[in-house]
């Protein structure tokens, strides 16, 4: 990442292994983007003994895409004027926020190719997925405005509440972490943040303190996820012969989702 980092006028890493590189005030065309391209696979490469596949285009969705198109050690250049064309055959899953579940939806309307999902009627996208209907039609014509923008200090979000009194009251527990869990899940989505790893705390009377883990399978900002998890590591943890002092929950493991959300 240091490497990567010292090419780019602005630099957001993305995940653990992924980076977005915004070079447009480094290169002047094309070309010098690919013979840039070239230099940090080749130092990377020199330095440090990996191989690392490197995808140009206009915008961070096209990159991405772009990216994974020749792994493990491509390079693949996506222009402006090509970036339909590039992106018609691919697989709708190939796109950027497609999990699983809005695969299978999709394929239901017949829409398997990222082109076919660029052909579709936006209206009956947006009645089917809110919203994010009109996003993913937008990101299958290749338009993506994020930016490429660094985040940095935000290593989890956290929110935890004292009882008035020790409570050994499940109701009054489960409604408390209901509350908790959607401060944590409004201030993730103010800071366009996704997260992976969801912990939820308990601390009995006498001080006597605990804390719970799980990392799903997918990075989420949805508060059911939140929500679900919590209350399944709090039913599967709380000793129902102690009274309750404190209760938190904290997600971490988090990632950039400016201007993305979530499709699974």
């Amino acid at each position: 990442m240091a490497l990567a980092r010292k090419y780019a006028g602005k630099f957001e890493q993305w995940g653990i292994d992924e980076a977005f590189l915004d070079v447009s005030d480094e290169v002047g065309n094309w070309v010098e983007a690919e013979t840039l391209a070239h230099r940090i696979k080749q130092e990377i490469k020199e330095k440090e003994g990996l191989s690392a596949s490197i995808g140009v285009g206009p915008n961070k969705l096209v990159a991405k895409v772009a990216s994974d198109f020749q792994k493990p050690d491509g390079l693949t250049i996506v222009k402006e004027d090509e970036v339909e064309k590039f992106l018609a055959p691919l697989p709708v899953r190939k796109l950027l926020w497609v999990g699983r579940k809005t695969e299978a939806k999709l394929k239901e309307l017949g829409v398997n190719t990222i082109g076919d999902l660029a052909h579709y009627d936006p209206s009956a996208l947006t009645s089917i997925f809110g919203m994010m209907g009109l996003q993913m039609y937008l990101m299958a014509r290749g338009i993506d405005k994020s930016d490429v923008e660094e985040r940095v200090g935000v290593k989890s979000i956290s929110h935890e509440t004292t009882f008035e009194e020790d409570t050994t009251d499940s109701t009054v527990i489960y409604q408390a972490l209901d509350a908790i869990c959607e401060d944590v899940f409004n201030e993730a989505v103010n800071q366009h943040l996704l997260f992976k790893t969801i912990t939820v705390k308990i601390r009995y009377q006498g001080f006597e303190t605990h804390t719970r883990s799980k990392t799903l399978p997918f990075l989420t900002n949805r508060q059911r996820d939140l929500q679900k998890t919590a209350n399944e590591l709090l039913f599967a943890n709380l000793r129902k012969d102690c009274k309750v002092r404190l209760i938190g929950v904290r997600v971490s493991n988090l990632i950039s989702g400016e201007k993305q959300r979530t499709l699974v």
